[in-house]
């Protein structure tokens, strides 16, 4: 493989993840309209094309290892192979949170839910947001972003802390709501990791661009 055919090689590896990419935060968004809607038939598509985003993933794995065996990069590009290697697989991650919200939306039926979702469509707004600037700043080398976004992840935290308070605070008012008001507990958890897994890549991308490993997102809350 030549050089130039080499590198035509990693950015159509690099269109790969970002389509990964989009399928994750397209999961992500339709889980928490889903569980808005308490659309159940929507929540079972999800998670039958979770199987769809696992796929993409082991496909991107495979070009990744048949890139290092037969091309022996070095240096950047070696950076790069290795961080995409890291990047989907927190991607693929994330889009198991997304079918875990789908699932816990099925478990919930038709019961209603024990109070309006207002915090937990904006944590998913901030998620998808991190997410979408994190792929941007991936195809664009962009470590200032990459940086700022995780400090974005606080927000979240701060949500998903507020979430759980107002929780707890209705199950000890009426027992009988413990079961519906845990569900929307492990659905803010779930929100809450994916901006976990958003800031995991953006470490990933500073260590792409500048070869220095470092925990960036050291959470306040």
């Amino acid at each position: 493989m030549t050089r130039e055919a080499y590198h035509k090689a990693l950015k159509k590896l690099e269109d790969e993840v970002l389509l990964m990419g989009q399928m994750v935060a397209n999961a992500i968004k339709k889980s928490v309209e889903s569980l808005q809607k308490r659309d159940t038939d929507a929540a079972k598509e999800i998670v039958k094309n979770d199987l769809l985003i696992n796929k993409k993933r082991f496909d991107i794995e495979e070009k990744c290892i048949s890139l290092i065996a037969t091309q022996q990069p070095m240096a950047v590009d070696l950076r790069e192979l290795a961080s995409i290697l890291s990047i989907i697989t927190d991607l693929e991650r994330m889009g198991d949170h997304a079918e875990g919200i789908a699932k816990i939306n099925i478990l919930m039926s038709n019961e209603p839910l024990v109070k309006p979702l207002i915090d937990i469509p904006r944590m998913a707004d901030i998620g998808l947001s991190m997410l979408d600037k994190c792929l941007k700043a991936f195809i664009d080398r962009d470590t200032e972003t990459a940086r700022r976004i995780c400090n974005e992840d606080d927000q979240v935290d701060a949500l998903h802390d507020q979430i759980y308070r107002e929780l707890l605070v209705l199950m000890m008012e009426n027992p009988r709501i413990i079961r519906m008001a845990t569900f929307l507990t492990w659905v803010s958890h779930n929100l809450e990791r994916i901006a976990d897994r958003v800031t995991n890549i953006a470490e990933r991308i500073v260590y792409m661009v500048t070869g220095k490993m470092e925990e960036i997102n050291v959470s306040k809350y």
